[in-house]
């Protein structure tokens, strides 16, 4: 499996077990704010929204806190949630890895210096805008839990619009991940409900174009503490990166 692909997996991985510990609360919280900001503050006419408090719920986000921010998004709370913005930076790790991240912040400088300093620690750089940004896509991602018939997930996949599906594995679960252009995510999302697919999530992620492959423990090593110190920032709210390599290789770094 491809690494990024993997890596993907384990984060969704890490994100719960790092929510129940308290850990995640703050950007799952900022992702509603702007969610909500960004449109009406009811999830049912907002895909955005709706979307973000589903990743909440999944994660064990409190549903106190769910309305704590949903008010703030929609200004019933005060103006906080308006000083959030959201920014894309990128850079590189080992070797010439590329790194894109999405940030929700308050405060551009401390962003920039914490990101640098992960970076630096972590044998990489932070880039300038446009650096790596052309090899990535962005899609949507329609993520399907439990047995799925091939014939029944390729006539909703073909009507939904869907681009390409996969399958892939998370904790023994059978998984498929179907992607489809980020405009389209919504109908796509749709579509697959109501052909009695389940969708356990959506989302949107970057897909790079090209990729490096990994063979060096020590590369592998350095990307891997990278992606943690970035993914562990509390103004982060995505890392996506163009390395791949093997279970093995991975299985043995993450150990």
């Amino acid at each position: 499996m491809a690494g990024h692909s993997k890596w993907a997996n384990i984060k969704r991985q890490k994100a719960r077990v790092d929510a129940v510990k308290g850990k995640a609360f703050t950007k799952l919280s900022r992702a509603i704010i702007v969610a909500a900001r960004s449109g009406i503050p009811d999830p049912e006419g907002n895909f955005q929204l709706r979307t973000a408090i589903e990743k909440a719920k999944i994660a064990g986000l409190p549903n106190e806190n769910i309305e704590r921010a949903i008010a703030k998004g929609s200004g019933k709370l005060g103006s906080d949630g308006n000083a959030l913005e959201a920014i894309r930076y990128e850079g590189y790790g080992s070797g010439g890895v590329a790194v894109l991240i999405e940030a929700l912040t308050d405060n551009r400088n401390r962003t920039a210096a914490d990101l640098r300093s992960a970076f630096t620690k972590n044998n990489g750089n932070l880039g300038e805008t446009g650096c790596v940004s052309w090899m990535f896509a962005q899609k949507g991602v329609c993520i399907l839990t439990g047995e799925v018939e091939e014939d029944k997930l390729l006539e909703a996949s073909v009507e939904g619009e869907a681009e390409f599906y996969e399958s892939v594995s998370q904790a023994d679960i059978p998984t498929v991940e179907v992607f489809t252009e980020v405009a389209n995510l919504e109908k796509l999302s749709q579509t697959l409900q109501a052909k009695g697919l389940t969708v356990s999530e959506t989302e949107l992620r970057w897909l790079p174009s090209n990729t490096m492959e990994i063979q060096d423990s020590e590369q592998a090593r350095s990307v891997l503490k990278l992606m943690d110190a970035l993914e562990d920032l509390d103004d982060v709210q995505n890392v996506t990166a163009n390395f791949e390599m093997t279970d093995e290789l991975m299985s043995a770094m993450m150990a």
